[in-house]
């Protein structure tokens, strides 16, 4: 059965209970983590997830909570003797700094590095990133700080669909592709420049008509994010929760 793991739901400033926000859609042979932070080996393990089942990375946009922990992850595959291809997806802003990030590292030079592969995705609507025997995923420009994408991942065998917002204001492109969802994880970091309430996250998912909805990127620390759910339940009346990190969703 593929599902969705949360393996961090804090905005930018994470506490000891609450990881950097980044998932993983998970299938039998593929496993697609979306963004990837801090220390991403431990993480997976502490999930329950062998990372040598990471076929795809998504990159949806390149700020430090997103994308921190991808040298640790090449790095550390490569040390563990990784020989499978790794797909690693993003916009061309995203890629190209990748590209000079791990430039720095010298990752060229690494003796028998594992075959990675990166695909600069369109900046249009409902893009198609990848496609394997268990998911269908596409993207589409949301409105964030700097160029970034939403996600939206069908399953192959049960028909299910998944969609994450990322970091965005509300936005019609997410509406879009949220459109009929079984599932809309959601930021709701609140109402400030690129991002977006609970309230108003409530009000894309009403629009989308989404069969429920999950609450991430939410301010942690000395902020009580439970209040958050019923402020999404005043503008969407479908089941409304707030996203934990090791949580897992059946798809």
């Amino acid at each position: 059965m593929p599902k969705l793991v949360i393996l961090g739901t804090s905005n930018a400033i994470p506490d000891e209970k609450h990881e950097n926000t980044h998932l993983a859609f998970v299938g039998e042979e593929h496993s697609i983590l979306v963004d990837c932070v801090n220390n991403p080996i431990v993480r997976l393990k502490q999930a329950g997830l062998d990372s040598g089942m990471v076929s795809d990375l998504i990159l949806t946009h390149f700020h430090p909570d997103h994308v921190s922990g991808v040298p640790s992850l090449l790095m550390n595959a490569w040390l563990m003797g990784r020989e499978r291809l790794m797909n690693i997806y993003g916009l061309s802003h995203a890629i190209d700094r990748l590209e000079a990030l791990m430039g720095f590292y010298d990752w060229g030079t690494w003796p028998g590095f594992f075959p990675v592969a990166l695909y600069r995705l369109p900046e249009r609507e409902k893009a198609s990133v990848l496609e394997n025997g268990e998911f269908r995923v596409y993207s589409s420009l949301v409105c964030h700080l700097i160029p970034t994408i939403g996600l939206r991942v069908e399953t192959m065998g049960t028909k299910k669909v998944a969609v994450y917002s990322c970091d965005t204001e509300p936005c019609e492109s997410v509406i879009r592709l949220a459109s009929g969802a079984d599932v809309l994880v959601h930021e709701a970091t609140g109402a400030y420049p690129g991002h977006t309430s609970a309230a108003q996250a409530g009000e894309v998912a009403r629009a989308a008509g989404v069969k429920a909805l999950y609450l991430i990127h939410y301010p942690v620390g000395e902020f009580d994010p439970e209040p958050l759910v019923d402020q999404a339940r005043t503008t969407y009346d479908g089941p409304v929760a707030l996203a934990e990190d090791f949580m897992e969703i059946e798809l």
